[in-house]
């Protein structure tokens, strides 16, 4: 990302990492049906009579939420129909410019994970189902956490889904230590202070989180006082997205940029890629899809990468904002070094990453690092224009210890090959070998005198690039990489090789 920011630095204001979207969830240990039945033996309910139990407490908190909302002089709204909830929120806090505390409580029919009775051998039990029941969305304006909802199954067992945004939290953090910025929806457009405002914003992960939501249930569920007064919530992390955001001075010095930026990941990021922008290798044990897509909207366009069911997306927010995401749904795809049990015991090492909230540092690791890489890998991005003004000193013969080394045409199609696979995305970790780029240009053979005279002549072909400042050696190893000369030129040139030369030729035929 250094490159990134180094190479736009005039057009740059700042850099801010946070998170955004937050959604966190709470279970009873009552979502299995074996402790659904127990808990109901233990509170004298028949299992026949689990839907008449579920219903009463159901009304008690209907009841309660109604008092809530009564009782903070704020509205209590039914929606009978599918209704945009965080946007109506919004319209009533500024209608009635609710600056602090409850906004409203919204009541809706949705689907939900509860139970059902069925009929078993010589008595009913209870069988896990997904049925339409009563939820609560608790809005508020919360002096630490800005906009944020709760929303309460007013069913057994009774989740809790709570929402933040962190760029909610980090506005309020800024306000507290006096730091001056300029904030439109959830993107910053100017922060007086970048680096103490990241320092704030990498805080935001050592809170104790579980104390914080187990308040907020306590004030939505009135329950743990007396029928749960034994039970306390699980809290796991549903969904993380962080958001890297590059602010630009105006939408204008975004604008040319961004489509340049678009068209390449569009072109250039392969399955590869995004594998080694989310941490990943490929291999041939992966099972999944690796899908990526570019929708146009108003007044922009996205370009997503998803891996399963986790993703990194890059979009243009408000002109001037280059905000590149990174959204986990699924954090067992990536290992963190943590406490695990492995062979029966508890030890540090790498596992895979856990839901539970106290994780949520990890989630911050891992998806810094995916964005980091993502912007690293746009640094390259040329004025293809540019490139065709270096295209002179490239193509000329460069000398070395009295020896001419002959120079390069991204006009011909071996050495576009060439340009192209030493620029794969599985290389910019730990580099290539003269073997990596021979299975990239060459068709596989098992003629050994053959393998010997492809191994020399990549090595012919590295030296080249070597002489000519594109790539560069990994001290202590055979490997190699692309010099920083080469990330900046090399893109380019394959640009010119695959659009411009080959739009020429279509033209002449």
């Amino acid at each position: 990302m250094k490159d990134f920011v180094e190479k736009h630095r005039e057009q740059i204001s700042g850099v801010i990492t946070c998170f955004d979207r937050l959604i966190f969830r709470g279970y009873l240990s009552l979502g299995w049906d074996g402790q659904m039945e127990k808990f109901l033996q233990r509170n004298g309910v028949l299992i026949k009579d689990f839907g008449r139990f579920a219903k009463r407490q159901s009304h008690r908190l209907k009841l309660h939420a109604q008092e809530v909302a009564r009782r903070h002089g704020r509205p209590y709204i039914y929606l009978a129909k599918s209704t945009r909830k965080d946007d109506l929120a919004r319209k009533i806090a500024q209608r009635d410019n609710v600056e602090k505390g409850l906004i409203c409580v919204l009541a809706t029919v949705e689907s939900s994970s509860t139970f059902r009775v069925v009929g078993g051998q010589g008595r009913p039990r209870l069988q896990r189902a997904i049925r339409r029941t009563l939820c609560l969305y608790y809005y508020y304006q919360d002096p630490q956490f800005g906009f944020m909802h709760v929303r309460l199954q007013a069913w057994l067992p009774f989740a809790i889904q709570i929402y933040l945004n962190g760029h909610e939290i980090l506005a309020k953090k800024l306000q507290r230590h006096s730091i001056g910025y300029r904030q439109e929806g959830n993107a910053f457009l100017w922060i007086e202070d970048c680096p103490r405002a990241q320092r704030l914003a990498d805080r935001i992960v050592r809170r104790k989180w579980h104390r914080v939501f187990s308040s907020f249930a306590g004030r939505v569920n009135p329950l743990l006082n007396d029928l749960l007064r034994w039970k306390d919530y699980y809290w796991v992390t549903d969904q993380a997205e962080l958001a890297t955001d590059v602010m630009f001075h105006s939408p204008a010095a975004l604008h040319a940029l961004y489509e340049k930026l678009l068209e390449h990941a569009m072109r250039h990021f392969g399955a590869e890629d995004v594998m080694t922008f989310l941490g990943r290798k490929l291999h041939a044990s992966f099972a999944g899809e690796i899908v990526g897509n570019v929708k146009r909207r108003w007044p922009g366009a996205r370009i997503k990468h998803r891996m399963k069911e986790n993703w990194i997306k890059m979009y243009d927010k408000h002109g001037s904002v280059l905000r590149v995401e990174t959204v986990i749904n699924q954090p067992r795809e990536f290992k963190v070094r943590r406490q695990g049990i492995r062979g029966g015991q508890e030890v540090l090492g790498w596992f895979p990453m856990a839901k539970g909230v106290a994780n949520l540092r990890h989630y911050l690791t891992v998806s810094k690092a995916a964005n980091t890489r993502y912007l690293q890998a746009l640094s390259v991005v040329e004025d293809p224009k540019e490139a065709a003004k270096e295209l002179r000193r490239f193509a000329r013969p460069a000398r070395r210890k009295g020896r001419s080394y002959r120079g390069f045409n991204p006009a011909l199609a071996e050495d576009a090959e060439l340009f192209a696979a030493v620029m794969r995305g599985e290389h910019a970790i730990h580099g290539f070998r003269n073997a990596d780029i021979r299975r990239r240009l060459f068709k596989p053979t098992r003629d050994k005198a053959e393998q010997r005279r492809r191994s020399n002549r990549v090595s012919r072909l590295l030296k080249r690039l070597h002489v000519h400042g594109l790539i560069a050696k990994i001290p202590r190893s055979r490997r190699w990489r692309v010099s920083k000369k080469g990330l900046a030129i090399l893109p380019a040139l394959l640009l010119l090789h695959r659009h411009e030369y080959s739009a020429a030729f279509a033209q002449a035929a």
